[in-house]
C-alpha cells in the first residue's frame, strides 16, 4: 500500500473526528495552543482581585478602585502558540510491512493526522520529510499552504519507495536531526515519525539537545515481526540489485535478527527515561487512526 496526496487529504475528516473528543490537559506537550504562566497585559482576562505589593501598578483598575475604595488589579493570562515541526521518515528501511501497512505508510498517515489536528488549533505548522536521497523542509507557518506543502512532500517521498528502486546510501538520521535543530532552536513542538534505523551516540546527543529547548515526541514505528519473529521462516531480502535468503530456522540467525530488531526498539524506548522524551510506539500492523486516538490521549476518557 502507498499513500498519495488524495489519501492523506482524506484523513482530515478522521482528524476532525479525533479533535471532537476530550482535548489534552493544558499542560500536555501534545496540546499546541496553551496558556503561559506569564501574567500581565495578556489576551485573556482571568480575574479581578485586590492589589498586592508585588503587582505592577499599570494593572490597577482605577474604576473599580474608586468604586470600592481599595486598590484592585486586573489579571490576565497571556495566551501564546508555538510552532510545530513534524519530521517524517520515508527511507527504504521504512518500506517494509508484514501485516497491514508498510512502516512508511503508518508514519505518513500518523504525521498527516497530527498535522491536521495542529492546523485546526491555529498553530504554526511545518516539517522535515526525508528519504534516502532527498530532504524537504517546510518552514512553520499558520496557513493552509504550509499544511498542503507538508502533505505533498510526504506523498512525493512515499512514491519513491518501490522494490525496484536503485540502491542508494541511506540518509543518516543524524543529518536530518541536525537540520531539525537548526530550524527548531527553542520553544517548538517536534514530532518525529521514524523507525530510527541506524542510531548511535550522536543521535542520542541530538535528541537530548532538541529536548532541552523544545517539546519532543518520538513516534517509534515498527512492524509486528520486530517483536515476535517466527522461527522457520525463509525470507528473501533485496536491496534492489542483490538478493539473499534468510532462514530463521537457524537458531543463531534467528537470535541475531531478533536481538537487532528488539535492541533498536529498546534503545529508543530508553530515551524516554534518560531524556524525558515521550515515545509513542506505533505499529504498522494496526490502523493509524486507532493508534493516534489512543496514544495521544484522545480516546474517549473523561478528564
Amino acid at each position: 500500500m502507498r499513500v498519495d496526496l488524495a489519501h492523506l487529504r482524506g484523513l482530515e475528516q478522521q482528524a476532525r473526528r479525533i479533535s471532537f473528543l476530550p482535548r489534552q490537559p493544558s499542560g500536555s506537550i501534545l496540546n499546541g495552543r496553551h496558556a503561559s504562566r506569564l501574567r500581565g497585559r495578556g489576551l485573556n482576562f482571568e480575574e479581578l482581585r485586590h492589589y498586592l505589593p508585588a503587582d505592577d501598578v499599570r494593572s490597577i483598575d482605577w474604576k473599580v478602585t474608586a468604586r470600592t475604595g481599595t486598590p484592585h488589579v486586573r489579571v490576565y493570562t497571556e495566551e501564546r502558540d508555538r510552532p510545530t515541526l513534524i519530521v517524517v521518515d520515508q527511507r527504504m528501511s521504512m518500506f517494509f510491512g508484514s501485516v497491514l501497512n508498510m512502516k512508511s505508510v503508518t508514519a505518513a498517515e500518523c504525521a498527516a493526522l497530527a498535522a491536521f489536528r495542529i492546523f485546526a488549533q491555529g498553530d504554526r505548522l511545518g516539517g522535515v520529510v526525508f528519504g534516502d536521497e532527498a530532504l524537504a523542509e517546510i518552514r512553520p507557518a499558520r496557513s493552509r499552504r504550509a499544511l498542503t506543502g507538508l502533505l505533498t512532500a510526504i506523498a512525493q517521498a512515499n512514491a519513491l519507495l518501490r522494490a525496484d528502486a536503485p540502491a542508494a546510501e541511506p540518509m543518516p538520521l543524524n543529518r536530518v536531526l541536525a537540520s531539525v535543530s537548526r530550524i527548531a532552536r527553542r520553544d517548538h513542538l517536534v514530532l518525529v515519525f521514524s523507525d530510527f534505523d541506524a542510531v548511535d551516540t550522536t543521535t542520542e546527543r541530538l535528541v537530548s539537545g532538541l529536548a532541552r529547548h523544545n517539546d519532543v515526541v518520538l513516534g517509534l514505528v515498527s512492524d509486528p515481526l520486530a517483536g515476535n519473529l517466527p522461527e522457520g521462516l525463509r525470507l528473501v531480502v533485496s536491496d534492489g540489485e542483490l538478493q539473499a535468503e534468510v532462514n530463521t530456522a537457524d537458531r543463531a540467525t534467528h537470535r541475531r535478527l531478533r536481538d537487532m530488531a528488539q535492541g533498536r526498539l529498546a534503545a529508543v524506548l530508553d530515551w524516554q527515561r534518560r531524556f524525558g522524551v515521550p515515545v509513542l510506539p506505533l505499529s504498522a500492523g494496526e490502523d493509524s487512526v486507532t493508534q493516534m486516538r489512543r496514544l495521544m490521549g484522545l480516546a474517549g476518557r473523561g478528564r
